[in-house]
Order: C-alpha cells, then sequence, then structure tokens
C-alpha cells in the first residue's frame, strides 16, 4: 500500500468511529427528548397492518407522489440512499485495496447494474429537486414559497452531500474500469465504463475517489449528530417510526375523528378529572404525547403543508409546518431542563427540582434551558410565548396540512390539544367564543334559537313529515338528521327541503327528531372546548340510542345534508357508545339515481350553464367523499346541458371555506377573508368554462355547486361580497331537484266552461270591456308576482316550465320552481295560478 491510502484509510476509519459515535449519542438523547412526551398505549399495535402501512408509505412513496413531479424523484433519491449502503461498505475497503470488490456479488452483471441504476437515479433525482427549490425559492416567491421560513442552509448541504454520494459511486466505479479492475458487461454500467474511458488508470485516483465517497458519507452523520433538528436530514431515519405509530393502524390518515383527550395515556373523564393532577390539553410541551414529540421531531421542512393552508394563503401567520417546527425546537432547546426533572405547576412554580440542593442542581442545567422553560407554550411577543395565539387560532381545521404531509404529521390534532388547554385551563380564547359556548350549552346550537322552532324548515310542504317519538317505527330507513344550520339557517333550510323532496319522491321512509335533536358539538370540540362537547354527544347519543334501541348494527342509518355533523355522528360518537350508519344526503341520492329512484332530466336546449364544485373539506378530505357530489351534477345534466369545470385547487387539495374549526362565528381580522379567496377562484373557473356567460355588467354567471351548509353561508357571502348576485351558490341537492321536475307531467290545461242557454249571452246585455292581451299579460304577472310573495316563491313564472331562475348568489331554492307531489300531482294550492297563466297564454 502506498502513503496516500495509509493517510487516507487511517482517515476516513477515524471519521467513521467519531460518526458513529455522534449519532449513536444523538440517537439515545433524541428517544430521551420524545419520551418526554405522555405515554399513548393506543399507538404500539396491531404490529402486521401497521408495517404493512409503513412498507407502502415509504417504499412506494404514496404520500409523496401526491405531488407526482416531485414524488418520482424523490424516490430515486430516497431507493440510492438506502440502495447504495452495500457500494459504501465497498468503498470503505477501496480506500485501502483499489482492486476490492464485495464478495460473490462485486462483479454479478445484475448487481452492477442494479448499482448502476442507483447512482445514475441518485444524481438524477437530487439534481432536480435542487432545481426544483431554487425555481421556488422564497427570494423569488416570498411567503408563497412552500420553503419560505425553512432552513435553507441545511438542505443545501444535504443536497450536496447526496450529489456527492451519488457522483461518488459512478466516478469510483469509472476509476476502476479505468484502470481495468472492473470486469463487468459495459450493459450492466454504461456510464461507469464511459467516465472510464477517459480518465487515466491510477490507483491513487480509486482511492482518492473512494475517500471523497466515504468522508461525505461521515461528515454529513458527524452534522446531523451536532444538530438533532435538523429535519432535512433526519428524517430519513424518523420518518419509518413516524408513519409506523400513525394514530390508525388501518393507515388511515389522522383526520375525520378527533383524537381524545387524553391524560396519562388514558381518556380524560372530565367529570373526574382534577386540573391539579391530570393533563388537560397540552399547556406545556411535555404534555404532547411521545407521538407529537416525534412528529416534530419528523418534519422534513418541505412547506407542503404551507403550501395548502388556506390561513397561510391568505396572509394570515399560522403555517403549519413553521408551527411543528416551533415546537420542535422548542422541545429540543427546553430539554435540559426537562429531563434534568425540572417541572413547573400551573401557577408557574418550580415543582420539579426542590429541596435542599434545588439550587445545586438548577446551576447545573444550560442558563438557555432554564430560559426555555419560563416561556409560555401560547402566548403573544409580550410574554415571548412560543406559539402566538393569531397563530393558533387562525386555523380552520380543514386538514389539508395532514393530507399532504409525507411523514403522517399529525398538525390538527396538537392544534386542538393547545386549544383544549386555552380554552379549559386557562380561559383565554377568541372573544366571539363566548357567545357560541353560550348558546351551545344554554341553548343546544351556535345561534341560540329555540328548540321549538327547528320544524320551521317543513311549513309549506306539500307531504307530512314524520317526528320521532320515542322508538323510530319500524318501516323507517332512514333518520334524517337536520342540523343546526338546515333547522334555522334560511340559506341551509332550502338544501333541507330539497333533499327531504328527493326522498319523499324516491318513497324512501324517513323521520327527523324535530325539538330532540340539539348540535352535535362539532364547533365546541374543534375550538377546544372537549367539555361542552361532551355535554351535547351524551346527550344525543341517549337520544339515538333510545331511537335506535331494538335495532341491530347496520340498520341504525342517518342521513344529514351536513358533513361536520356526519364526521361527528359517524366517527367519534363511537367512542361514546354511539354506533350509528351515517350517509351524506349526496351518497344516499346518488344511490337512489343509481337505482332509477329519481330520474333527473336535462335542461332544454340553449340552457345550459357553467357549473363548479367546492369539495367541503369534511366531506372531502376527512370523510373521502368526492365522487357523489360530482356524479349528481353530470346527472343534473344527463344530455350533456351541465358542464362541471374543475377549480385549479380541488379534490384532496381543495380550499377551504373558512368556517371549519369554529371559525364560523370568529371575525376574520388578519390577511384577506378566506371565502372571499375561495369565492374569487369559483368565479374565475366559471367565467372560463364552457357556458360560463358574461351578464350585461360584464360579471360572470354560472353556478357554484355545495354540499355543506358552512361553505355555502361562506361562498354564498363571498360571492356578493366580490361579484355580485350573478352567480348562484346551491347545493346539490336543489341542482338535482331542479333536475328531476323537469320530468314531471305538465298539468292538465283546464277544461272551457260549458255554456247553457240561460247562461248565454244575449244583445240585451251591456257590452264589457275587454282588455287587450297586453294588459292581461301584466295582470296575470302581477297576480303572479304577488302570489310568489306569499308563499316566498322566487321563482316566478319559471313554475309553468318547471325550471328555477336565480335568486341572488343564493340560487333558485327547490322552492323555486313548481312544488308537485311524490306522483306528480300538482298541489292545490298551486293550481290558481298555473290555470291562470294556461289562459293568458
Amino acid at each position: 500500500m502506498t502513503w496516500v491510502q495509509w493517510v487516507l484509510g487511517i482517515i476516513t476509519v477515524l471519521s467513521a468511529i467519531v460518526a458513529v459515535a455522534l449519532v449513536a449519542r444523538t440517537v439515545t438523547q433524541m428517544v430521551k427528548i420524545i419520551r418526554l412526551g405522555g405515554p399513548d398505549p393506543t399507538r404500539t399495535g396491531p404490529f402486521g397492518p401497521r408495517f404493512v402501512t409503513m412498507l407502502k408509505e415509504t417504499l412506494g412513496h404514496t404520500r409523496m407522489l401526491k405531488w407526482s413531479h416531485v414524488g418520482v424523484f424523490h424516490w430515486l433519491v430516497m431507493v440510492g440512499f438506502g440502495g447504495l449502503f452495500l457500494a459504501l461498505i465497498e468503498a470503505f475497503v477501496e480506500v485501502w485495496n483499489p482492486t476490492y470488490h464485495l464478495p460473490l456479488i462485486g462483479e454479478w452483471s445484475i448487481y452492477s447494474l442494479f448499482v448502476e441504476i442507483l447512482g445514475v437515479g441518485t444524481v438524477v433525482g437530487i439534481a432536480v429537486l435542487i432545481a426544483i427549490r431554487q425555481l421556488n425559492h422564497p427570494r423569488s416567491q416570498g411567503r408563497m414559497s412552500r420553503f419560505y421560513g425553512s432552513y435553507q442552509g441545511r438542505a443545501y448541504f444535504v443536497e450536496a452531500i447526496v450529489f456527492l454520494e451519488g457522483v461518488g459511486i459512478l466516478v469510483v466505479r469509472g476509476a476502476k474500469s479505468a484502470l481495468g479492475v472492473f470486469d463487468v458487461p459495459t450493459w450492466s454500467a454504461p456510464v461507469s465504463v464511459a467516465l472510464g474511458s477517459v480518465l487515466p488508470a491510477s490507483t491513487t485516483l480509486v482511492t482518492v475517489f473512494a475517500t471523497v465517497k466515504v468522508l461525505s458519507a461521515t461528515v454529513w452523520l458527524i452534522v446531523i449528530a451536532a444538530k438533532p433538528t435538523m429535519g432535512v436530514a433526519w428524517h430519513r431515519f424518523t420518518a419509518f417510526p413516524n408513519i409506523y405509530f400513525k394514530r390508525d393502524d388501518d393507515g388511515r390518515k389522522a383526520l375525520g375523528a378527533m383524537r381524545p383527550m387524553m391524560s396519562k395515556g388514558k381518556v380524560l373523564d372530565l367529570e373526574e378529572a382534577d386540573p391539579d393532577e391530570d393533563t388537560f390539553g397540552a399547556g406545556k410541551v411535555e404534555d404532547f404525547t411521545w407521538k407529537g414529540l416525534l412528529d416534530f421531531t419528523t418534519c422534513t421542512e418541505c412547506g407542503r403543508c404551507q403550501s395548502q393552508c388556506p390561513a397561510w394563503n391568505t396572509e394570515k401567520p399560522l403555517s403549519p409546518k413553521l408551527l411543528v417546527n416551533a415546537l420542535r425546537d422548542h422541545a429540543y432547546d427546553k430539554a435540559p431542563y426537562l429531563l434534568a426533572g425540572g417541572s413547573k405547576d400551573m401557577a408557574g412554580d418550580e415543582v420539579g427540582i426542590t429541596g435542599d440542593d434545588a439550587e445545586a442542581r438548577l446551576a447545573t442545567i444550560p442558563v438557555d434551558a432554564l430560559k426555555e422553560a419560563e416561556r409560555p407554550l401560547v402566548g403573544g411577543e409580550d410574554v415571548l410565548g412560543v406559539i402566538d395565539p393569531d397563530i393558533l387560532w387562525s386555523c380552520t381545521m380543514c386538514g389539508a396540512c395532514v393530507e399532504q404531509c409525507p411523514v403522517d404529521i399529525e398538525h390538527v390534532d396538537h392544534i386542538v390539544d393547545m386549544r383544549r388547554h386555552q380554552v379549559l385551563i386557562e380561559s383565554e380564547f377568541p372573544t366571539e367564543l363566548n357567545s357560541l359556548f353560550k348558546n351551545l350549552e344554554n341553548k343546544g346550537n351556535p345561534w341560540g334559537q329555540n328548540a321549538k322552532d327547528r320544524l320551521e324548515w317543513t311549513k309549506g310542504l306539500d307531504f307530512e313529515v314524520p317526528v320521532v317519538e320515542g322508538e323510530l317505527a319500524p318501516e323507517t330507513e332512514y333518520l334524517f338528521w337536520i342540523g343546526c344550520a338546515g333547522a334555522f339557517d334560511d340559506g341551509q333550510k332550502k338544501t333541507i327541503r330539497a333533499t327531504a323532496e328527493l326522498l319523499h319522491r324516491a318513497g324512501v321512509d324517513f323521520a327527523v327528531l324535530g325539538s330532540g335533536e340539539t348540535c352535535t358539538g362539532d364547533p365546541a370540540r374543534r375550538s377546544g372546548n372537549e367539555f361542552v362537547f361532551q355535554m351535547l354527544a351524551q346527550q344525543n347519543v341517549e337520544t339515538l340510542n333510545g331511537v335506535f334501541e331494538n335495532r341491530e348494527p347496520g340498520t341504525r342509518k342517518i342521513v344529514t345534508t351536513c358533513p361536520h355533523c356526519l364526521n361527528t355522528l359517524g366517527r367519534e360518537y363511537p367512542e361514546l357508545d354511539g354506533h350509528y350508519e351515517v350517509v351524506h344526503h349526496t351518497q344516499l341520492l346518488n344511490k337512489l339515481v343509481r337505482d332509477k329512484k329519481l330520474t333527473p332530466v336535462s335542461a332544454p336546449a340553449g340552457e345550459d350553464a357553467a357549473v363548479t364544485y367546492h369539495d367541503p373539506c369534511f366531506l372531502g378530505r376527512h370523510n373521502e367523499v368526492y365522487e357523489e357530489p360530482r356524479a349528481l351534477i353530470n346527472a343534473t345534466g344527463a344530455a350533456g346541458s351541465t358542464t362541471l369545470t374543475e377549480m385549479p385547487r380541488h379534490g384532496d387539495r381543495s380550499m377551504c371555506c373558512g368556517a371549519g374549526g369554529a371559525r364560523m362565528w370568529m371575525e376574520e381580522r388578519i390577511g384577506k377573508r378566506i371565502n372571499f379567496t375561495r369565492a374569487e377562484e369559483a368565479v374565475e373557473t366559471l367565467g372560463d368554462a364552457p357556458g360560463g356567460t358574461q351578464g350585461g355588467d360584464g360579471a360572470t354567471s354560472g353556478t357554484l355547486a355545495v354540499g355543506c351548509p358552512f361553505c355555502r353561508t361562506m361562498l354564498t357571502d363571498g360571492v356578493n361580497q366580490t361579484i355580485g348576485e350573478s352567480v348562484q351558490v346551491q347545493d346539490v341537492s336543489q341542482m338535482l331537484l331542479a333536475a328531476v321536475k323537469r320530468g314531471d307531467p305538465a298539468p292538465e290545461p283546464p277544461k272551457p266552461a260549458e255554456t247553457t242557454p240561460e247562461d248565454a249571452p244575449t244583445t240585451d246585455t251591456p257590452a264589457v270591456a275587454t282588455p287587450s292581451a297586453e294588459v292581461a299579460e301584466e295582470v296575470a304577472i302581477e297576480e303572479t308576482a304577488t302570489e310568489n310573495a306569499a308563499t316566498g316563491d322566487t321563482a316566478g313564472t319559471a313554475a309553468e316550465t318547471g325550471t328555477t331562475t336565480g335568486s341572488g348568489s343564493d340560487g333558485a331554492s327547490a322552492e323555486g320552481a313548481t312544488e308537485t307531489s311524490a306522483n306528480g300531482s300538482t298541489p292545490a294550492g298551486d293550481q290558481p295560478q298555473q290555470e291562470e297563466e294556461k289562459t293568458e297564454n
């Protein structure tokens, strides 16, 4: 061996020893820090499903490939990182012996091709990722860059090391090829052989290249060992356990049901809880579970969550990425104090390090850690809070961050835990929530309305809506859960009426609870008031279990028009022993259309209009219902007269309307209103869509379809405030009802009255002046308008054709078309108006 080989060999060995020792020490420290979090026994099993999920999401890159152009190249880098481990081991020996090959497989052509592909793939993959970072750099895009706030220097370091690793394997093989000691077919190492053709034959060159490859790996390990908060590097290791320990062992995302409030590893019983002993949410970083601290450690700083967050995109301070990074940095900075046994009570007094030697023990803790321990978890700049209250309360719980996170960080659960502590312990929350909590607690609904008014929506229907008294009748298939918005919001009443009429027409037996229904508790739970949620939920579960008392599982069916009710009833009530089969009205209506129990008919030629659909967060991301609403919209234009055009952000990337997480009852004082931004996106989509016409004032027309009462309210307001009333906001059920009514038989024309001789006019009868056709038409129109105003019908003479016309941005309701019974007959109350219109026509 030459002196070069000796020197470089010793350097590589020493660097490896140092790297392994430092990494072992850091990993041990990281495990201790993560274990500072509270217990969570729900994460430990079963092994099989969790392990399979981990393999799918890592090797299959299922979450990364949501952004396919990035996911493919990241997969190449990931596979190269793991697959080239044997090549790194080989390089260690090549420093000493440039002609060395791995035993058995070293010169096997198949293995050689495998290494070649990984080497080239690593270089190409990281080169593309570097380009993507630069094209989306904050220097050009500002806060709209998903990398805004990320540690750019750390990312550059990792990218450089990955590039060196990929190039290193190729040039080592190329140098060995030039030396003539790389005996593999050219097809199994085309790039390496090509490099060998231009490199000099030199054993020293092989040693130098192998040294560079080894040192790039060991230096990388030494650097990350010094920076345990370097998520862009550590996620290569922590992603595997973080995905394995995700909330649901079946692989579902941490959306839908909210994680219950836990203390000491058990679900907290609020009736027996003790604030001095139990943990109410997260008031300190150590109040998060160990999985929470693992989440913070695993964040890659990729910014996917940030790019999708509606709060961040409307210039609010909340970025899920920056929130998680702030909690991570705080946890690791505070860790020396916590590991020394430090702890403070609710008043901020030290209760962990006490006794005669307390001062001596505190003196051994770094000053920075002691300062970090003084910081409140939630607080403004005046108290050096880790998370500003404006950040905490900007969240709409839309779940976009959880949906997009490639390593399964559970942002929403952590935000709710902090809200719980602020509400239940600190009593620090937006003032508007006072009214919400009071109304929910005293009246059972966010608007503070009387329970006796929950059946007001049934007035004017031409059929009776059964109200459950006691147990549900055997022949009743569905309990129709109306929800607070459906009962008390005038706009949503139109959705409820349309859905009820469609169910009635389809022959579905359903009933409602009437005054026996109360709020499911969704806004209380997601604003942190677990106490009010538990109160409302237990009341509802008791009522529903009584209604379904003698029904077997699978027959306890509930249909609702509110995705928030859908989610709470179906996904959260089981933890309170409330087990029901809950469906969204679009799911049930879609089934009825497929079963030919409802037959929509296309609009007449020339009446086609542009339609776009807004995915409600709690229907889409939280409950993965995407296709049924779209199928119904398409069904309303069975002959292609209705054109559904998707907004740029739709499906699992749909932008929130801004109402979730109890934001509907909070003022939006920072940045641009979320509902305005979403409404503008919808209007722009409609303007560009086929059938999206321009009105006389240049305003876009069309229909913005929704499937959620909150979305309807927010987007109606957004459309009215940004464009006016030329765009209709309608629930999918209203659109379907209008299409179904087009198929109703036309009312029979009135029979001419029989004339008897005594009724016949004589020449002695004085002549009566007959108004002209124009005057008669005006009289008919005035009478029709008067009748419509009296009945609340805003569709005017559209009743004649069975179609609806716009009534402001809220759109034509189901009541705006001629009301008919299930068998197609016309209600008696509507007959005079129709007879007049037929006569005049």
